[in-house]
C-alpha cells in the first residue's frame, strides 16, 4: 500500500483499504534502510533511498532463511557438505554435477535435508516473523492493515495475523498460534459439550464388555467405540473442551412429524438437549431449516446390496467359452467354404498334379479330391499342415488368405482362453437400479424411515418411481425397521432379496463376516454427512473450520480406513491368492479329454466299418508285403504316379 500513489483518492471521499507486508517503523527495517541508503545506485539498482519494494524484502528474507537452514545443518554435522564440494566441483552422491535432463531425474542428495531444515527456521525478517509449518507454508506472520481516507491519507488501522485474524494496533496475541487455539480457546468455551448420536456400526458401537445405559448422559465415553467417538475426540481436542456422548432416545436420525416436531438426533438439537450431533446424519434441506450443518465430513450415496453370487464353476466345455456360438458357427462355415473352393479351383487348374490309376484303364485321378481339400483346410486350422498343397495361383491365393485368417483366429482364441480358464468369474444377477426395477425374481426393500425412503418417495425419475411403487405395496412387506434386519435378510435370502441403503453402511457390512454380501452398481444419488449444531450456536463457525482442517490434513481419511478396512474381517485379495487361481484343474479342461476319447472311439468305429466294407466288396485285405514296399512313386510325363501292392487275402 505504501508504494502506491493515492493522491487522486485522498480527497475524493473514497476509502481504500489494503495490506502491507513491510512495517517501515520496525527497528529492523530502519536498520536495513540505513544500510540501503548508503549504497550506490550504480552497483545496487534502487539503492540510495529509504524505500524498497515488497518483493525485495521477501528476497532478503528468503536468502536469510536459506542461510539459517544451512548454518543449522553445518552446526549439527560439520562435514555434511564435504562430499558435495570437492576440488571446485559439485558432486551429487557419486555423480559429477547435478544433471537435470536425465531420465529418471537424479534427486539432489541434500534436497530433503535442506527442506526439513527450512521448515525449522525461526527469525524476524523484513516482512515480519518468518516461520513455516509441516507442509512448508508460512505461518505465524502479520500483515498491517492500511487505509486511505479523506484528508487523512495513509494510516495503519490494525493488523491481520495468520492464526488469530484481525487484531487492533495494540493487541498482542497470547499462546502458541495453531489450530488448537486461534479463535477457539478454553476462555471461549469453558463448559462441556453434549454430543447426541446413535448406535450404528461402524459409527458408534458398544464395547464387548459394556452394555448400553438408556437415556443417560454419561461421562463414560470409553464404553463406546467407532468412527463417531474418534471424530468427537478429535474435535474436542482441537476445541480444548470435554465432550459427552448421548444416545438419541428414540434411536432415529431425525424426521419431522405431522405436528411439526422432530425426532432423533435432530430433535435433541432443536429441543436444546444437545450441543452437537455427530454420526450418520445426512444433510438435507428439511433439516437445514431447523439446524445448522458443517461442511461434509463424508460423501455417500444410496446403493444396492445383494448376496455375493457363487463363483462360476468351469463346465466340461469351458474351452469353448472364449468364442461365442455364432463365432464358432462362422468359423465352421468358413472352413467348409474354403475346402470346397480349394477343391473346385484345383479340379479345373492345369497346374495341379494328377496321379494315374492303374486299375481303371490308366485314366487320371486328381490329387485334390474333396476329402484331401478338407484335410488341407483342417491342417491349416490346426496350425499344422498336409502333404498336398495347392500348386495353382488361385489355390495359393486361397491358401494364403486362409492361413492369415487362421493365424488371427488362433491367436485370439489362445489369448482369451488363458483368461477364461484361469480367472474365477461371478455372474451377478443385477448390475444397476434399472436391472432391479425391470426384473421380478428378486425382491428389494429399504428402511421404513430415513432419507433413503424420502428419496424414493419424492423422486420424479421413472425408474425410482417404479421401485417406490413396488416397495410401498409389496406383499409380503419388503421394508425393514433396522439395517441389521435388512442385511440379515440379504444373507438368508439365497440371492432373492436386495437391500437399498447408504453406501457407507453397505461398504461396512460387505467387509464383515460371513463376507457373503456385495455392493452392485453405482450410487443412485450423492449425499453427505455433516456435523449438526442448533441454529445460532456459537459452535457453528469453529466446527465448520475444524471440519475443513480434518479433511485437508487427512484425519478423516485415516479414520475411515481404520473402521471400514483395517477392522474388517474379510480381507483383500492379494497377489498370492490370485496366483493360486492360475493353476488349472481337471475340471477346466475335462471337455478336451472327452473330445479326445470321443475321437478315438469314432476312429476305431470307422476303421472297423472300412475293413468290413473292403472284405464284403473285394474279398481281399490290403496289406504291405515284405517283397513289395508299402508305397513307391515314379514320374510319368511330369506327373507323380503312386503304385500300391495288392495281394490276395
Amino acid at each position: 500500500m505504501t508504494s502506491l500513489d493515492f493522491s487522486r483518492f485522498q480527497h475524493s471521499g473514497v476509502q481504500v483499504t489494503g495490506f502491507q507486508a513491510v512495517d517501515f517503523s520496525d527497528p529492523r527495517v530502519e536498520e536495513f534502510l540505513d544500510q540501503w541508503e548508503s549504497l550506490t545506485e550504480e552497483v545496487w539498482p534502487g539503492a540510495g533511498t529509504r524505500h524498497f519494494q515488497t518483493d525485495s524484502a521477501l528476497s532478503v528474507d528468503m536468502v536469510q532463511a536459506i542461510s539459517s537452514a544451512l548454518d543449522d545443518m553445518v552446526a549439527r554435522k560439520s562435514d555434511v557438505f564435504d562430499k558435495t564440494f570437492r576440488r571446485g566441483t559439485i558432486y551429487n552422491n557419486s555423480t559429477k554435477g547435478i544433471p537435470c535432463n536425465t531420465k529418471p531425474v537424479l534427486p539432489w542428495m541434500h534436497g530433503e535435508a535442506i527442506y526439513n531444515a527450512l521448515k525449522k527456521v525461526n527469525f524476524e525478517g523484513l516482512t515480519g516473523h518468518v516461520q513455516f509449518d509441516d507442509r512448508g507454508q508460512r505461518t505465524n506472520y502479520t500483515l498491517d492493515i492500511i487505509s486511505v481516507t479523506q484528508d487523512i491519507g495513509l494510516s495503519k488501522i490494525g493488523r491481520w495475523h495468520s492464526d488469530y485474524g484481525i487484531l487492533a494496533n495494540d493487541d498482542t496475541p497470547n499462546g502458541t498460534p495453531g489450530v488448537d487455539q486461534g479463535n477457539f480457546t478454553d476462555e471461549v468455551y469453558p463448559w462441556d459439550i453434549i454430543v447426541t448420536t446413535l448406535l450404528e456400526p461402524p459409527f458408534l458401537m458398544l464395547r464387548k464388555d459394556d452394555s448400553e445405559d438408556d437415556d443417560e448422559v454419561t461421562k463414560e465415553n470409553d464404553k463406546y467405540e467407532g468412527y463417531t467417538k474418534d471424530l468427537a475426540e478429535e474435535i474436542g481436542r482441537r476445541l480444548k473442551v470435554d465432550y459427552h456422548l448421548r444416545l438419541a432416545p428414540d434411536g432415529e436420525h431425525g424426521r419431522e412429524l405431522s405436528n411439526g416436531t422432530w425426532t432423533g438426533m435432530v430433535g435433541d438439537l432443536v429441543h436444546g438437549a444437545a450441543d452437537m450431533a455427530i454420526g450418520p446424519l445426512t444433510i438435507t434441506a428439511a433439516r437445514e431449516r431447523v439446524i445448522d450443518f458443517s461442511k461434509s465430513f463424508m460423501d455417500i450415496g444410496i446403493s444396492i446390496m445383494i448376496r455375493r453370487p457363487e463363483k462360476q464353476k468351469p463346465g466340461l466345455f469351458s474351452f469353448m467359452e472364449p468364442f461365442s456360438v455364432s463365432l464358432w458357427v462362422s468359423i465352421l462355415l468358413a472352413y467348409i467354404i474354403i475346402s470346397f473352393t480349394v477343391f473346385i479351383v484345383s479340379r479345373f487348374s492345369p497346374y495341379q498334379p494328377k496321379s494315374r490309376r492303374r486299375r481303371y484303364n490308366d485314366d487320371f485321378k486328381h490329387n485334390f479330391t474333396l476329402c484331401n481339400s478338407f484335410w488341407f483346410a483342417m491342417g491349416a486350422l490346426m496350425m499344422q499342415g498336409s502333404v498336398l498343397c495347392p500348386r495353382s495361383i488361385a489355390g495359393r491365393i486361397i491358401g494364403g488368405v486362409w492361413w492369415f485368417f487362421v493365424l488371427i483366429v488362433i491367436s485370439s482364441y489362445t489369448a482369451n482362453l488363458a483368461a477364461f480358464l484361469t480367472i474365477e468369474r461371478m455372474i451377478q444377477p443385477i448390475e444397476s437400479a434399472d436391472d432391479l426395477a425391470e426384473q421380478t425374481d428378486i425382491a428389494y426393500g429399504m428402511l421404513e424411515t430415513g432419507t433413503t425412503r424420502v428419496f424414493f418417495e419424492t423422486s420424479n425419475v421413472t425408474t425410482y418411481r417404479m421401485m417406490w411403487n413396488y416397495m410401498s405395496s409389496a406383499s409380503p412387506p419388503v421394508m425393514v425397521k433396522t439395517v441389521e434386519e435388512g442385511v440379515k435378510r440379504v444373507q438368508d435370502s439365497g440371492g432373492k432379496y436386495a437391500f437399498i441403503l447408504e453406501s457407507s453402511t453397505n461398504d461396512y457390512y460387505n467387509n464383515r463376516k460371513p463376507c457373503n454380501t456385495i455392493k452392485v452398481g453405482p450410487n443412485l444419488n450423492l449425499k453427505s454427512f455433516g456435523i449438526a449444531t442448533p441454529h445460532g450456536s456459537y459452535l457453528k463457525d469453529p466446527i465448520n473450520y475444524i471440519s475443513l482442517k480434518l479433511k485437508e490434513d487427512g484425519t478423516l481419511h485415516r479414520l475411515k480406513e481404520r473402521w471400514w478396512e483395517e477392522k474388517g474381517g474379510c480381507g483383500v485379495d492379494t497377489g498370492n491368492k490370485e496366483s493360486k487361481k492360475r493353476s488349472l484343474s481337471l475340471s477346466n479342461v475335462a471337455g478336451v479329454f472327452l473330445l479326445l476319447i470321443g475321437g478315438l472311439v469314432i476312429a476305431i468305429g470307422v476303421g472297423l466299418i472300412e475293413a468290413r466294407y473292403n472284405r464284403s466288396r473285394y474279398g481281399t485285405s490290403v496289406f504291405a508285403s515284405s517283397d513289395c514296399p508299402h508305397e513307391n512313386a515314379s514320374l510319368n510325363n511330369g506327373n507323380i504316379v503312386y503304385n500300391k501292392c495288392i495281394t490276395p487275402s
